[in-house]
């Protein structure tokens, strides 16, 4: 055991002997107190209420297809001594407001970014991915420590570090670092917004974060915008008298992925006004296809839209000659959002995206529709080289 983390645990051991002890000297929270639930409007994974004391988010899917339900209670410091909750009805307990938080998603930084709560970050797994010019600054600063993996997190690190609660996303229930950390009295808070299959769903959960900082007016505020500029596009986009014909995705071993008709992908395009040729699947994922089966369906199609991670007509025909036969290879419409990347590599689309999706509709539109948006110019959308 390191010296650093030795006296990490030693300055952690008072704190967790303070609030077991307070847990068992404090009073009950009066019956009456009143629940209030937070507006959640678009977002189907999370829930947030306050009673006046503290506040409870509860997340139903921190991973696609979770059966499992997190309840989480946050309590501002000043009524830590006050409250008593009931032992094992919370997965974790969070004293408000947060001042070192570790995150493993890059969807996670624009949140706090916009929150102005980005000076909490202390550690994040893999950093290169991390496009952010404030969070590169920080890391660049020595303030946000790298971690490995989210499924391989330095524990030791995490220990020295000290965050007050870990934010993770999981593919599913199994994370040995989580667990560890959990074993050293470090609250693990799930975060499930990939899960979300619609653009304002996924972008909702700015609402989420904002509880951790005691600003949920805030994020309420930053989330309208958002959502107003969205709908707005997407009315812009009905003016459209045409609605070209869309395909996605491209073949990974054999095997074409393209989006599902009620996928997050599938709603953009369809907001776009766009005539995606796999929308009326009821499928929230990707769909495997043969390539033949897509050949039938969408050699015509006008546009097509992330060929996985290509970024040159070049690089597509070397990966598989059978991509000339895409009209949208030949007359050279083929758009992809792995083009634009941050200083170290990491993809703009894939952190940034989420939390603005009325940024990644005007893009669509401007392609899709030019003459809507003639003055746009692409955030996330490129044409590839």
């Amino acid at each position: 055991m390191s010296k650093k983390l030795l006296s990490t645990l030693l300055f952690i051991t008072p704190i967790i002997f303070f609030l077991s002890n307070c847990a068992e000297k404090k009073k009950s929270l009066p019956v009456e107190q009143i629940e209030t639930k937070i507006k959640i409007e678009h977002a189907t994974g999370f829930t947030v209420e306050q009673n006046g004391s503290f506040t409870v988010i509860e997340v139903k899917s921190a991973w696609p297809g979770s059966d499992i339900a997190f309840k989480y209670a946050l309590i501002p410091r000043e009524n830590l001594a006050s409250i008593t909750l009931p032992r094992d009805a919370y997965d974790a307990i969070v004293a408000i407001p947060v001042e070192r938080m570790v995150v493993t998603s890059t969807t996670h930084i624009p949140s706090l970014e916009a929150l102005g709560a980005l000076d909490a970050v202390i550690g994040f797994p893999d950093m290169n991915l991390i496009s952010s010019t404030a969070a590169r600054k920080r890391i660049d600063s020595g303030l946000i420590k790298e971690l490995g993996t989210n499924e391989n997190i330095n524990t030791e690190i995490a220990l020295e570090l000290n965050p007050e609660v870990v934010v993770g996303f999981g593919i599913n229930g199994v994370n040995r670092a989580y667990e560890t950390l959990k074993q050293s009295n470090i609250p693990i808070v799930y975060n499930g917004d990939w899960t979300e299959s619609t653009p304002l769903g996924k972008a909702e959960w700015i609402k989420f974060f904002a509880p951790f900082f005691q600003k949920e007016a805030v994020a309420d505020s930053i989330f309208k915008g958002i959502e107003e500029s969205y709908n707005k596009t997407k009315l812009l986009a009905k003016k459209a008298t045409k609605k070209p014909t869309v395909l996605t995705g491209g073949l990974y071993k054999d095997v074409w992925y393209v989006s599902g008709g009620e996928s997050w992908m599938g709603q953009f395009l369809k907001d776009a006004n766009a005539k995606f040729l796999w929308a009326d699947t009821e499928v929230k994922g990707s769909i495997g296809l043969s390539l033949e089966a897509v050949l039938e369906k969408g050699q015509q199609a006008e546009f097509w839209f992330n060929p996985s991670l290509h970024t040159s007509y070049t690089e597509l025909e070397e990966v598989n000659a059978h991509y000339k036969q895409f009209e949208a290879f030949t007359n050279k419409k083929v758009f992809s959002n792995a083009i634009n990347k941050g200083a170290t590599g990491g993809l703009l689309f894939y952190e940034l995206a989420p939390q603005r999706p009325d940024l990644v509709l005007k893009d669509l539109i401007s392609i899709l529709h030019p003459q809507l948006l003639p003055d746009h110019k692409p955030r996330f959308y490129m044409p590839l080289n």
